[in-house]
């Protein structure tokens, strides 16, 4: 069997998707999703894939590559094609779209009754502008991410003394994708920034770590720390209830003690890396990836 792994950077993470499947007696090669080819001449429509000779059973999804708006849908589609001609892709593409995009994340969260943080979504800048008045008069902190973004890049605190930031400026790019701060307890050691990573696989938590930041951000991107944890019951039904909200084969769920006591689901990561936690925990994460994946094949 021959599996390809769709991703441009394949990095540590692929080297270790492609151990785990020829542990399993499967060969495994990387794609990008730039290289496929819609053919929609013939009688029949097709893709080609490059090294793949027939449709594939499967595909896995490690990375879809920014570019113009055109560029992703267009990637995007090959994924949804493939399925649509039988092909188990994993993550499921609609799982995929429904958490690169924050806004619909956070919708998807607060309809399922998932804790999650207030969150407050617009392209109008008189809008944001008052949403901010509004968080001031509450004494509320606002955090500004991107829509669409991952390592913490682009994702910082807005007092309300702070300029917006213009419509078109990077990381902004049009929407206004506003979040309460949620502030967690002072911990331990005294550091009073810390969140969770609880990676779910298949209605299961395998894994869990503790990050620490350097400031107050705790992407191990932006100098966190990761310490080995135990996910407590409330992380785990948390972490539970934000992948079925989600309809999500696994994640990373990003979450958050506030001072209350609470537990909030900060984002969900339907690519998640994991070098970082696989550095804490004693679990093959991408053999338990992998065995997921292939038992999933009909």
């Amino acid at each position: 069997m021959q599996i390809p792994i769709f991703t441009d950077d394949a990095g540590w993470h692929g080297a270790q998707l492609k151990l785990a499947f020829k542990a399993r007696g499967v060969d495994a090669h990387f794609v990008s999703l730039q290289d496929c080819l819609l053919v929609l001449a013939g009688t029949k429509p097709s893709i080609q894939i490059p090294a793949s000779p027939a449709l594939p059973k499967a595909a896995f999804v490690r990375g879809i590559a920014g570019g113009s708006m055109q560029q992703v849908v267009t990637r995007l589609n090959v994924l949804h094609i493939l399925a649509m001609q039988g092909v188990m892709v994993y993550n499921d593409v609609k799982a995929i779209e429904r958490t690169v995009d924050k806004a619909m994340t956070s919708f998807l969260l607060a309809s399922h009754g998932v804790m999650t943080p207030a969150t407050w979504v617009c392209e109008s800048r008189q809008e944001a502008e008052k949403i901010r008045q509004d968080a001031h008069a509450q004494n509320r902190l606002l955090v500004i991410k991107p829509l669409f973004g991952s390592q913490g890049l682009g994702v910082r605190k807005l007092p309300y003394a702070d300029t917006l930031p213009v419509p078109m400026q990077q990381y902004v790019d049009g929407v206004y994708y506003f979040q309460q701060l949620i502030r967690p307890p002072i911990d331990e050691d005294g550091s009073p920034s810390h969140d969770y990573r609880v990676f779910v696989i298949r209605g299961k938590v395998v894994a869990c770590m503790k990050r620490t930041g350097a400031a107050w951000l705790n992407n191990l991107a932006s100098g966190g720390q990761a310490k080995a944890f135990v996910a407590n019951q409330a992380m785990v039904d948390l972490a539970l209830a934000a992948a079925s909200a989600l309809d999500i084969d696994y994640c990373g769920v990003d979450i958050m003690q506030a001072q209350s006591g609470e537990y909030y689901v900060l984002e969900v990561n339907s690519i998640p890396a994991w070098k970082g936690l696989q550095s804490v925990c004693e679990q093959n994460i991408a053999q338990l990836l992998v065995d997921d994946f292939l038992a999933k094949l009909p």
